[in-house]
């Protein structure tokens, strides 16, 4: 996937404004505070329909009722004119100018993968961070994942509601709790076997990328749901569900809330074998996020036949003038990538000669090469 062309309207610090992007490297150049990153969350939202930063109505330019985000993106040869509208009622997707009512139809569009320094955050932060990078990761490389997922969660609610209901009305019917429990087994077990077959593909990938770019240590993923399975196999993990939700019916009863499923899942960084939240110093944890999302880009490839586009905001800020090189070098010619940074001093000429350079002051920017 490339992004051939890019059109704020109303967006963010940007009033107006139309940029042309390199098939390969764009690098944009500025101080703090003046714009850049807005332009990868424009990607972002155009991309995933929503920004990690903030909020919907917050996008738009203060005193503003709307803002627009287009984007005219070349895939397999074939050019795709995405949009994302927001005022402060609604949202709109378009694609080739048609609007697309479920966000299902329009995700995947254009893929990316995102890298920002609170990505720190997937190492440090709750659970639900960690979920959240999977669950944006897989639904882009599958609408079979993110539907699934979407169902999970409504049945999942529907059941909550109803253990809530048993809570305080003991003639309520269990056999309608059996029959919900029965289908969130069925797309929890999807759900489960799709995050594993993943997290066993970035770890193909992971440690050789860390060690290339940090260090020589050994990094990888341990895959955690708060349910432990004898086996991935289907039919062993319906089974085993289904008799762990048996098993402590009384005490989901109780706290009126489903306890067990991936909406509970987790995983965790091992440097070494050492858990690296708690033994990784900082600059490490965020080389190991970096090549966690390094190894996303041949799994995008495997099951979509094309490559994200890499949004890269304030990488060099933890790697010194070597790593940078090294990393520059990893992400080579046959991938877009889209990266801030305050300056390109340490990086070598060689690696700049076939990028697109833009300098960004306040709002404004500009194509110097």
């Amino acid at each position: 996937m490339i992004i051939k062309h890019l059109s704020l309207l109303q967006f963010r610090n940007y009033k107006r404004l139309e940029l042309d992007f390199h098939p390969t490297m764009n690098i944009l150049i500025g101080d703090n505070a003046v714009g850049k990153t807005n332009i990868l969350e424009a990607i972002e939202v155009l991309s995933l329909t929503k920004s990690h930063r903030a909020s919907d109505s917050s996008l738009i330019m203060y005193h503003k009722s709307l803002a627009k985000i287009k984007g005219t993106v070349l895939v397999d040869n074939i050019l795709r004119k995405l949009e994302v509208d927001y005022d402060t009622v609604q949202k709109k997707t378009k694609i080739n100018g048609t609007v697309i009512s479920r966000i299902s139809d329009y995700i995947s569009s254009l893929n990316v993968i995102v890298f920002t320094p609170d990505d720190i955050e997937i190492i440090k932060g709750s659970p639900n961070i960690r979920r959240n990078l999977l669950n944006m990761e897989l639904s882009q490389i599958s609408k079979n994942y993110l539907s699934t997922y979407n169902q999970y969660n409504k049945l999942l609610k529907t059941r909550n509601e109803y253990l809530k209901i048993l809570l305080t009305n003991h003639l309520a019917d269990r056999n309608y709790l059996n029959v919900i429990t029965e289908k969130l087994v069925e797309k929890a077990v999807f759900i489960y076997r799709y995050r594993k077959e993943y997290i066993d593909k970035v770890n193909e990938n992971i440690s050789s990328i860390f060690k290339d770019i940090h260090s020589f240590f050994s990094l990888k993923i341990q895959y955690e749901p708060n349910v432990s399975f004898s086996s991935y196999e289907e039919k062993v993990m319906k089974e085993e569900l289904l008799s762990i939700y048996q098993k402590y019916s009384q005490k989901e009863q109780n706290y009126g809330m489903t306890l067990y499923g991936p909406h509970r899942d987790d995983f965790t960084f091992y440097l070494n074998e050492k858990n690296i939240k708690i033994y990784g110093s900082q600059g490490q944890q965020k080389a190991a996020v970096l090549a966690y999302k390094l190894s996303c880009i041949p799994i995008f490839l495997e099951k979509t036949g094309t490559r994200p586009v890499l949004l890269f905001d304030d990488i060099f800020s933890e790697l010194d003038g070597k790593k940078q090189n090294k990393l520059l070098k990893y992400i080579g010619k046959d991938i877009q990538s889209i990266i801030t940074t305050t300056d390109v001093k340490n990086i070598r000429k060689s690696l700049l000669k076939d990028a697109a350079i833009f300098t960004v002051i306040s709002g404004n920017v500009e194509r110097k090469m």
